[in-house]
């Protein structure tokens, strides 16, 4: 028997998921994370569910895991000291990066501008100059170069990165000085532009390497000691990380890139996600996964979740492949505050965490927060995390009865509705990013709810942006684990070829498309994953020419016929620049007839087999749920208490409609069904949420 392990750090818990690829059976565990080294809660995890199983650790046969160490470095400011070296002249770059400042008319005077990643006493110049075309202008002066790398090293500089004028033409210049860095800087980890990005724009390069080299020392830190405690604990299994952009890296590629980590975490959600909704038939939908600190979000068309070229992390904007996820600091940790000036209410985004946490969980916290109003509303069960987390209920009505003296409400009730209303609107404004922003009616869509706190809310947000139906999927508290598990190995190849569409041909385009999946593909291959077994898709970034932006569209191989062999129609450029007008149409309601396409990067992305879990078939039971139905509890809704049934989601059967005010409870998170709505139970095991019509 062989067993796949899903394992997702949040900051609150991590979720642990540990699937029999033979029976498609789950086991799942909960534990709260250990922020001082998330190595420490995912062993104890895996151990937990391990017990459960009844399977000892050496019988898992892979752990593939989604991270927040890299986010959490650049959140927290503890990455690495970075010495930078740039071409003479361009010292400055990432200070004055592309000169933008957020907010408003006043937005200058007010932004604090956060400090770059590697010091402007840390960064050295090289004589040196590459042309746009890659010919060498100016010759490296290696002795240069190798005192001023020295001056790094007396400077105890932790990471290095190389990042040179148009090295993305020709990267001769950046391969000399790593070679003498390694030489001159032994130990220190050296982050090449031209490897990691090798793209235009020197200011999107620069940033996105020195990044990579900022939080290198703590992923590969990480990855080893988490590496170590699996071998000691008796786990032999191949250890692989999710990327940004929902594929997996072995933890050695993983280890050297780490900026396509930054969103490790979300991205497992969302392939979880996309499994779920494939399973009841739904190609379209929207993502909502709520959990103790933070919601993210994005948008699924067609079963594939948006890519963006673009990765947000805080103030720090990168370029790296990722899924379009959006996040906000909205979460079952979320504090609620009444401000004295305004004596408005407020949810987040300053978050109780883990420690203390909410004060129901009785562990130091005081504070109301989001889960204290669930407690006082009757939404939560007695315990969490399947025993984990005893709640206090009168802690919970103490906390937020604060919040009602402050704002002279009558009752506490009413402040937690408030609150829970606030924080709805709040993941509201998230979802319309990632829909009606980018042109998309989010009533064409589902929406996907998971995360610990995301079924809680989700028949609210169903309500408020019209998406139907809400779908639950099982075991939506450990859901990102199990998007780790059921997603595959993946790299990228991308470069930059400006050309215009009229000295540009089919041919041409189509060897350097095959010539970057060759490179992706060998290091899929050298993962472990056979060239028969691969895949790969390509995408082009294109441009009216004369423009400063450019868009990413798929480009399909079949569109390129007769190409390989030097000939072709000229059918493929045109289905590309037939793309680009209807994406451009799309988002800006326009086009420029007159100006001529333009070619700016093409990338081709290689990805492994998805492996193959049995999915769990539930018996049909009818459209009666009362076999599942434990007890009546009483619940805040609509401005007064109301009974409402409770079910063991463990005990529903395919068929079974769980009408409204309902509460329906299992180990890992909870589901609020509405008055005037209904849940049905998929065979897959979802729940589907609905309007009760008539």
């Amino acid at each position: 028997m062989t067993y796949r392990l899903g394992v997702d750090v949040g900051g609150t818990f991590t979720d642990v998921l540990l699937i029999d690829e033979r029976t498609g059976l789950t086991y799942r565990a909960k534990t709260p994370s250990t922020t001082e080294d998330q190595s420490v809660g995912v062993l104890r995890g895996i151990e937990k569910v391990c017990g459960e199983a009844g399977i000892a650790l050496a019988d898992i046969t892979q752990v593939l895991h989604g991270t927040t160490v890299a986010t959490n470095a650049i959140l927290e400011g503890k990455g690495a000291r970075v010495g930078l070296v740039t071409t003479r002249g361009f010292r400055q770059v990432l200070q004055i990066a592309r000169s933008f400042v957020p907010g408003g008319l006043a937005g200058w005077i007010i932004w604090p501008k956060p400090e770059p990643l590697a010091a402007l006493e840390d960064t050295v110049e090289a004589t040196e100059r590459i042309g746009a075309d890659g010919s060498v202008v100016i010759p490296l002066d290696a002795a240069d170069i190798r005192a001023k790398l020295r001056a790094l090293r007396q400077a105890d500089v932790e990471a290095l990165t190389i990042s040179l004028i148009n090295s993305y033409a020709n990267a001769a210049h950046e391969r000399q000085i790593a070679a003498i860095a390694a030489e001159e800087l032994p130990g220190v980890p050296v982050s090449v532009s031209s490897t990691v990005l090798p793209e235009m724009r020197e200011y999107e390069r620069t940033i996105t390497a020195v990044a990579n080299s900022y939080v290198h020392p703590q992923v590969s830190r990480y990855i080893a000691s988490l590496a170590a405690k699996l071998e000691d604990g008796g786990v032999r299994a191949g250890l692989y990380i999710l990327r940004s952009d929902g594929g997996l890296a072995s933890a050695a590629n993983a280890a050297d890139s780490p900026v396509a980590l930054l969103l490790s975490g979300p991205a497992g959600g969302v392939a979880g996600a996309a499994w779920a909704a494939e399973q009841v038939g739904y190609r379209d939908f929207l993502t909502f996964d709520m959990g103790g600190t933070s919601t993210d979000v994005a948008l699924v068309q067609d079963l594939q979740p948006r890519i963006g070229r673009q990765t947000t992390v805080g103030d720090l904007k990168v370029r790296a492949t990722s899924v379009d996820v959006r996040t906000v600091g909205a979460g079952g940790g979320s504090i609620a505050h009444v401000p004295p000036l305004t004596r408005a209410l407020r949810v987040g985004p300053q978050s109780a965490g883990a420690v203390p946490g909410p004060a129901a969980y009785r562990t130091g916290g005081t504070e109301p927060t989001v889960t204290d109003a669930n407690v006082l509303l009757g939404y939560l069960p007695a315990e969490l995390a399947g025993g984990e987390i005893t709640l206090d209920a009168q802690a919970a009505r103490d906390a937020v009865k604060a919040v009602a003296d402050a704002m002279e409400l009558d009752s506490a009730e009413a402040a937690a509705a408030g609150i829970v209303d606030i924080v709805n609107e709040n993941m509201l404004g998230a979802l319309r990013l990632v829909s009606v922003q980018q042109g998309f009616d989010p009533r064409d869509f589902a929406l996907v709810a998971f995360g610990g706190a995301g079924p809680l809310h989700a028949n609210a947000l169903g309500k408020l942006t019209g998406a139907w139906p809400v779908i639950i999927p099982p075991s939506p508290g450990v859901l990102c684990a199990y998007g780790d598990a059921t997603t595959m190995v993946r790299d990228e190849a991308a470069r930059t070829y400006i050309r215009r569409f009229d000295a540009l041909s089919d041919a041409e385009l189509l060897g350097l498309l095959h010539e970057l999946a060759e490179a992706a593909a060998a290091t899929v291959e050298a993962q472990g994953v056979p060239r028969k077994e691969q895949s790969v898709s390509y995408h082009v970034d294109l441009r009216y020419h004369g423009q400063g932006f450019e868009i990413t569209v798929p480009a399909a191989e079949s569109d390129f016929a007769g190409a390989a062999d030097g000939a072709g129609s000229g059918a493929g450029l045109a289905a590309l620049a037939a793309a680009f007008d209807a994406e451009h149409s799309r988002l800006f309601s326009f086009l420029l007839e007159g100006n001529e396409h333009e070619l700016v990067s093409a990338r081709a992305t290689v990805s492994g087999p998805r492996p193959s879990v049995a999915a769990v078939r539930l018996p049909d039971g009818g459209t009666d749920p009362g076999q599942a139905r434990t007890r009546v509890t009483r619940i805040w809704v609509g401005g007064g208490h109301v009974d409402a049934g409770v079910y063991d989601r463990t005990a529903l059967l395919a068929g079974n409609v769980v009408a409204g005010p309902a509460v329906i409870t299992e180990m890992d998170s909870t589901t609020l069904v509405l008055p005037g709505h209904a849940a049905t139970v998929h065979p897959s095991g979802s729940l589907l949420i609905r309007p009760v019509e008539g």
